[in-house]
């Protein structure tokens, strides 16, 4: 039973209050048919709108089946709407996107009734469209689109009909037709609530209210009814509204829809997103590669490693080069592999340019004469042939290990272990190919040659000394001791005055160098990122833009997904699960951008780059955040939307 007592509805415009209804109160039994005239104005419309759920008086009462409904919340009415109450509109309100079934079906989303789309194809075939139903609302005539409407109004089995003015857009054939599936639907024991201004069609209800100037002016019982004869349910179940992972689903289908029938605008709004993505995946793979180069180059040095070179000496307080004083020698480095506690290995070296020849080529490379430990000490043991032995060196073999370079300058595809070249016009035999390295900088690494450190001084630069000694410390926490300890030993073995020894030597930890270093590769990589990210906000922005443009074109639409009984809770995923298909999208567009990017650079410019399923997890992530972040704002305006101001907007 619907109660109204001195309901009154006003709008404020400007200083100017209107008053459109002026203390209306009626009883509309359960089953009843009732029509509601007056002229444009009257409050009619207004009228059915309170008793719809869709508005709310100014002041006055309203009871639905006992309950007032001013202590109901928003989302109560709209519950109620939902599954008790069905609307058919003038201008049929139908969404243009959607087939007529898919229409039938829409308040389904929000009623969650099972078989519900069997009971929208036996609705369409009792409106004689179950022929039409893959058809769009373009497709067809009025009449058979308030057909659709009606249909749709009855899908969660309500118990009450509200038709603003059914047949107002329809011909005569159209309008016999409607008034006959209203009247089948009273007969069933529906209660219906026409409002009409047509005097014909408001003589076919059995209750006629005249309105005019928001008052009653009369209201007339045209047929007998007998209480009682509506249904049977006496109070209003305001169920509960839960979310299931099923809806999310049916969410997310219907914003791919919606977006995919605004595919230019959609792909402009993804368009940034994209670009944020595709350089996050792209800047993170290059940072990626270029800290697996570093770290490559850095195992090449060795861990723990300590340089010693010669320091220079002060005469007059000026600093001078080093003197055969100070200047180290190929013994230091047994004397200080003997002494000193935690030196795990140790190779003296020197180092010259040499010119090697062989096969009628001649390529001029970097010769470094080192011991036989700086195989395993910079981890290049060779991929083919082996390393030369300490007898080797204390014989002066002429024996050499060449690097990649080298070996492709000077033999191209031909193996070159075995052979004989001449450094500098001296023979060598070649026993060794050391493992690739790349570049470094300016350096190739692979661009050298290895002989024995005893065979390099004597037989090719002429030397009785080393140009550096390489000190491999057994743990990371000695470090210091054993710098202190290098010093102490080579100041008393070369005799170094007391006051000159802080000068004598230089010690370089190399740890630190690649501390450094990998801090150096970490900053920039943070720092490309970061003007990724600045990428992802400005797509972000884009796309609370676009939906907020969005939200504005569909505001009629969110005005009748409300009135067929969807929640703020409802509205708010809706739009929200469009946002987030937006940049899930791009993401996934721009992870596969962001992938050849990648690829493009690293075959045209030789760059080192490496793309981990972390960087693309977090630029997946991350995109879908920002739908997320940017589509909150829109979401939640359409969510506060009014049900009644939405449906009138134009």
């Amino acid at each position: 039973m619907i109660k109204i007592r001195d309901v009154r509805k006003s709008y404020t415009m400007g200083d100017n209050v209107l008053e459109v209804l002026k203390g209306v109160s009626l009883t509309i039994e359960d089953g009843d048919f009732v029509a509601i005239m007056g002229p444009s104005g009257s409050g009619k419309s207004t009228l059915m709108n309170i008793l719809g759920l869709l508005d709310v008086p100014s002041s006055g009462s309203y009871e639905l089946h006992g309950t007032e409904t001013a202590y109901m919340s928003e989302d109560e009415l709209a519950v109620f709407r939902r599954d008790e109450i069905g609307f058919i509109f003038q201008q049929f309100n139908l969404l243009p996107r959607m087939s007529a079934l898919e229409n039938v079906c829409l308040p389904l989303l929000y009623s969650k009734k099972e078989n519900g789309r069997e009971q929208a194809r036996t609705l369409l075939e009792k409106v004689s469209l179950s022929s039409r139903a893959g058809h769009k609302p373009n497709e067809l005539s009025g009449g058979q689109q308030q057909r659709v409407a009606i249909a749709r109004s009855m899908v969660n089995g309500p118990q009450i009909i509200f038709a603003d003015e059914p047949t107002g857009n329809l011909d005569s054939k159209s309008e016999k037709e409607i008034l006959q599936l209203l009247k089948d639907l009273n007969a069933q024991g529906i209660t219906v609530i026409m409002v009409t201004h047509e005097e014909e069609i408001g003589a076919q209800a059995r209750r006629l209210i005249r309105l005019r100037d928001g008052v009653i002016q009369s209201d007339e019982r045209r047929d007998e009814f007998k209480e009682g004869r509506g249904s049977a349910e006496t109070s209003p179940k305001v169920r509960e509204n839960k979310a299931s992972s099923w809806d999310f689903i049916s969410y997310f289908e219907q914003g791919l829809r919606t977006l995919l029938a605004n595919k230019a605008r959609t792909f402009l709004s993804m368009l940034g997103v994209l670009m944020g993505v595709a350089a996050v995946v792209a800047m993170l793979a290059v940072g990626k590669g270029a800290q697996k180069s570093i770290e490559s180059q850095l195992s090449s040095l060795g861990s723990n490693l300590l340089v010693v070179r010669p320091g220079a000496q002060k005469v007059g307080g000026v600093s001078q080069e080093a003197t055969v004083g100070n200047r180290l020698r190929f013994e230091d480095a047994a004397q200080l592999k003997a002494k000193a506690s935690h030196i795990k290995n140790i190779s003296a070296q020197t180092n010259g340019r040499g010119q090697i020849t062989a096969l009628g080529l001649n390529w001029n490379t970097q010769v470094q004469a080192v011991s036989p430990s700086w195989a395993e000490l910079h981890t290049s043991v060779p991929v083919s042939g082996r390393f030369f032995t300490e007898e080797e060196n204390q014989k002066r073999a002429r024996v050499v290990v060449i690097g990649e370079t080298v070996r492709r300058e000077i033999f191209g595809d031909k193996n070159p272990i075995g052979e004989n070249v001449k450094i500098n016009k001296v023979i060598f035999q070649v026993i060794g190919l050391l493992p690739a390295k790349g570049a470094s900088g300016f350096r190739d690494q692979d661009d050298v040659a290895i002989v024995p450190v005893l065979t390099g001084m004597y037989r090719l630069f002429g030397k009785t000394y080393v140009d550096m000694l390489e000190v491999e410390v057994d743990a990371a926490e000695n470090i210091s001791a054993t710098e202190e300890e290098v010093t102490a030993i080579l100041s008393s073995s070369h005799k170094v005055p007391l006051s000159q020894q802080s000068d004598a030597f230089q010690i370089r930890n190399m740890a630190e160098l690649q501390s450094a270093l990998q801090e150096s590769s970490q900053t920039m990589s943070l720092l490309l990122s970061s003007i990724a990210a600045i990428s992802l906000l400005v797509g972000g922005i884009g796309i609370m833009n676009i939906m907020l443009v969005s939200v504005t074109e569909r505001t009629k639409e969110i005005g009748l997904r409300k009135a067929i009984g969807a929640c703020r809770r409802d509205i708010l995923t809706q739009f929200l699960s469009e946002s987030v298909v937006i940049s899930l999208t791009g993401g996934l567009a721009g992870i596969a951008l962001g992938w050849m990017i990648t690829w493009g650079l690293s075959l045209a410019l030789g760059w080192g780059t490496s793309i981990s399923w972390g960087a693309v997890a977090l630029a997946f992530i991350f995109s879908a955040a920002i739908g997320v972040v940017f589509g909150v704002y829109p979401a939640y305006k359409a969510s506060r939307l009014n049900p009644i101001e939405a449906l009138r907007f134009e």
